[in-house]
């Protein structure tokens, strides 16, 4: 049996034509959010402050939202939606700023701050995406300017001890000196009372 040519070149025409409408109907349709966070993991010190950047696109009105999981538990840090209102947590109130494309900076970071951070944007239409950030903490350990005092305080210890030496050294020459000098004037007076003597 041979193909009807006829009924195959119509297949392909509607195949193509079914695929095209299907393409314009889905890049016509709302939805679909992409979120990319350029820096994953944050090293911070105490007291310095931290911007967890991310962007986000969508087609519609987002709402975004942080959280922060740590061993501590789970706390909500801020929720808004884009152009809108913006609802942060009151243990984070004085220490988040909020900006357009997702990210928040956090001021003042302490050991507490540690931890993971999610980050949840919904589109309007209810597709959504998630982010993490990590951020470790740590502290300002002063373990070089304990080094630093350490060698100071020796330094000056063993210069002290060479100021007292030569100081030692010092009065032990103006002693000898005194004691040879006050010798040959001895000296030399015995000599002088023997010349007299003799003569």
């Amino acid at each position: 049996m041979r193909p009807l040519q006829g009924c195959r070149g119509r297949g392909v025409v509607v195949g193509t034509v079914t695929l095209c409408l299907a393409a314009g109907w889905a890049l016509q349709t709302p939805g679909g959010v992409s979120l990319v966070v350029p820096q994953p993991n944050i090293n911070a010190t105490v007291a310095q402050n931290i911007l967890l950047s991310v962007e986000y696109s969508c087609r519609g009105i987002a709402t975004i939202e942080w959280k922060h999981v740590s061993s501590w538990g789970t706390t909500k840090i801020v929720e808004w939606k884009s152009g809108n209102y913006v609802n942060i947590s009151t243990v984070y109130k004085d220490r988040v700023t909020t900006f357009e494309n997702g990210s928040i900076q956090l001021l003042n970071v302490g050991m507490r701050d540690a931890g993971y951070y999610f980050i949840t944007v919904t589109e309007e239409y209810g597709t959504n995406t998630y982010g993490t950030i990590i951020v470790n903490v740590y502290e300002v350990i002063y373990e070089d300017l304990h080094f630093v005092a350490v060698l100071f305080a020796f330094l000056a210890a063993v210069s002290a001890i060479l100021i007292c030496f030569m100081w030692l050294c010092n009065k032990s020459l103006h002693l000898f000196q005194k004691m040879t000098t006050h010798k040959l004037t001895g000296i030399s007076l015995r000599m002088q009372s023997r010349e007299i003597t003799m003569a």
